[in-house]
């Protein structure tokens, strides 16, 4: 792709996610990212049905060659989610999470592992009796991608919802950490479909390896990048030197976990959490903390944009069949009853342990588990084969029914249940 081409392209990008965000801030008013997603979706049928009725125009094969040339996986997950993990990590108490950290860790790990195994087991159950067939291992594979909760869709939502402190701490620290994990369980599970780097089935030991460098690695590349940020930034007094150093740490520690094979998503968690909470306390101004949520604020702001738009565009890449469709339908309630169980278990072992939990955590952790990007990029990040168009039409399905139905909704259920 030239210089050229990607700008145009991102010109378009930015450019319709300004005109749709303010088609929704002005007329439909719903929450910006569910809002940029329902304009998206409408626009993309609108592209099908102009294709259906006149198909030497080409529209929708046009929109999909762009659409292929932006690489949404390449620009996800390894450029922008960088930046939003980052901006969501800084604005969380680490306090909090560290005395809900039982919770959370259960939730994000023991949790996580539950929903992939049931999700996967339950399609590979269902699919052949709907004339598709999908192997064990890439059942998993769904499992594994479409259980972790999207922090950028989850923590867009709780900036509008009035969701009790603890309860907001729970629900925050899991979607921070357990795309982190799931991303991990996700390739761990890819190797295995594709048996192992190198053609040859993985051992438990080379199993055990790459959980330990992806989830280990990338939290002590996070506490290391952070510190040295963390360091400059008290040696001195200069916010937009301060601003710099807080993106320079993004972008190079997200670089290095990739190069070493570490998570880069649990890298920036990491750091993000010792910058807005060490650092943002002991590091820094009063103007420079200013200048720096503001900074990371508007990125957020500007990247969930772009991202909710490309979500809702990406349906045109979809190739959809009446037994694919069928599959979709079932695969949105078996997700459901999946995460419920993942977050019931682990909450019922803990509060036989004595732990106490707020009013209605259970079903509020259940509804508000939201999946977004994340799991998107992972469909289609999967080699060309035979069973990725069967997991992107799930995937987008989940995706869709749980950013829009969950979305709209999950305000009225944490009134209802912790009111």
């Amino acid at each position: 792709m030239t210089e050229t081409s990607l700008f145009n392209i991102a010109a378009i990008v930015i450019t319709l996610a300004a005109l749709f965000g303010y088609v929704n801030h002005r007329w439909m008013k719903l929450q910006q990212s569910i809002g940029l997603v329902v304009i998206a979706l409408f626009a993309s049928f609108g592209v099908i049905a102009l294709d259906a009725l006149v198909p030497s125009l080409g529209f929708r094969e046009v929109i999909r060659h762009t659409l292929e040339r932006i690489d949404f996986h390449e620009t996800l997950m390894k450029g922008m989610l960088s930046f939003l993990l980052f901006a969501g990590a800084l604005h969380v108490d680490i306090g909090g999470l560290i005395e809900r950290k039982w919770a959370i860790g259960s939730l994000a790990t023991a949790g996580l592992l539950i929903s992939t195994f049931l999700v996967g087991g339950t399609i590979y159950f269902v699919i052949g009796r709907i004339g598709l067939d999908l192997p064990l291992t890439y059942c998993l594979v769904f499992g594994a991608l479409i259980s972790p909760t999207d922090p950028v869709a989850v923590l867009g939502i709780l900036k509008t919802a009035k969701v009790p402190e603890p309860l907001e701490a729970k629900i925050a620290g899991e979607s921070l950490f357990n795309d982190g994990v799931g991303i991990v369980v996700f390739t761990i599970l890819v190797a295995i479909a594709a048996g192992g780097p190198g053609g040859d089935m993985l051992t438990a030991f080379d199993i055990g390896k790459l959980f330990v460098m992806e989830a280990f690695g990338g939290a002590l590349l996070g506490l290391i990048g952070g510190y040295l940020a963390y360091s400059a930034m008290k040696s001195i007094d200069e916010h937009n030197l301060e601003v710099l150093i807080t993106l320079s740490l993004v972008m190079l520690t997200y670089s290095i976990a990739l190069a070493v094979h570490a998570s880069g998503p649990i890298a920036v968690v990491v750091a993000g959490l010792l910058i807005g909470n060490r650092g943002t306390r002991l590091a820094m101004s009063e103007n420079t903390r200013d200048h720096i949520y503001k900074f990371w604020s508007l990125t957020d702001e500007v990247l969930n944009s772009v991202l909710f738009l490309m979500i809702g565009f990406e349906v045109l890449a979809l190739t959809i069949t009446a037994e694919i469709a069928a599959l979709t339908a079932i695969v949105v309630p078996v997700v459901i009853a999946a995460r419920f169980v993942s977050v019931a278990a682990p909450l019922s072992v803990l509060t036989v342990l004595k732990r106490t939990f707020t009013k209605g955590a259970i079903p509020i952790l259940t509804w508000g588990g939201l999946r977004g990007g994340i799991s998107v990029a992972l469909a289609l990040s999967l080699p060309d084969i035979p069973a990725k168009d069967i997991i992107l039409a799930m995937t987008y399905g989940v995706v869709i029914f749980s950013i829009i139905v969950q979305g709209l909704t999950v305000k009225t259920l944490v009134r209802m249940m912790a009111g």
